[in-house]
Order: C-alpha cells, then sequence, then structure tokens
C-alpha cells in the first residue's frame, strides 16, 4: 500500500496499519439483504407508529394556521411594495 508519511502515520495513530504499512483490520462481511416486510405487516407497523405521534389539538391548528396566513400576507405585502418602490426608481431613473 504506498502512501505518503503523514498518512501512514494517521492511519498508525488510527490502528488501521502495522508499522509497515500493512492493514491491520479485516475486511467486513458483505452485508445481508434484509427480507422486506409484508403489506399487512407494514400496515400494521405504520398504524403502530401513527399511534405514538403527538397529534395537536384543532385549537393549536386553528391558531398555528392563523400565524401563518398572518405571516404570509405580510411578506406578500413586503415583497409586493419593494417590487413597486424598485420598479418606479428604474423606470424613474431610466426615463429622464
Amino acid at each position: 500500500m504506498s502512501m505518503n508519511r503523514e498518512t501512514k502515520r494517521m492511519l498508525q495513530r488510527q490502528g488501521a496499519v502495522n508499522e509497515a504499512g500493512a492493514p491491520t483490520r479485516t475486511a467486513r462481511p458483505p452485508r445481508q439483504k434484509e427480507e422486506r416486510a409484508s403489506v399487512p405487516e407494514f400496515v400494521r407497523e405504520v398504524r403502530a407508529e401513527m399511534r405514538k405521534v403527538a397529534w395537536p389539538t384543532r385549537s393549536e391548528v386553528v391558531n398555528y394556521s392563523i400565524i401563518v396566513l398572518i405571516a404570509v400576507v405580510f411578506v406578500t405585502a413586503l415583497v409586493a411594495g419593494l417590487d413597486y418602490l424598485f420598479g418606479s426608481l428604474v423606470l424613474r431613473l431610466f426615463t429622464k
């Protein structure tokens, strides 16, 4: 295995090579493929995981939806205002 001194020293500190530069670790065996779950088993597992979810209450969903709508309206108005401002400045700049 050819490598420079710095790499060889780093690998020796990590315990990956010996003094001669030969690898000390053996290669991993190939990974076995896991069998896929059947469709009914998959559905059961999904339902079990969905039961663990902390679902928000109706009032929380309404409150968060209102906050998101207000934020979207604000950002849209901000972008539209800046677009109008910069557009009018550019038109004023080039029409003189």
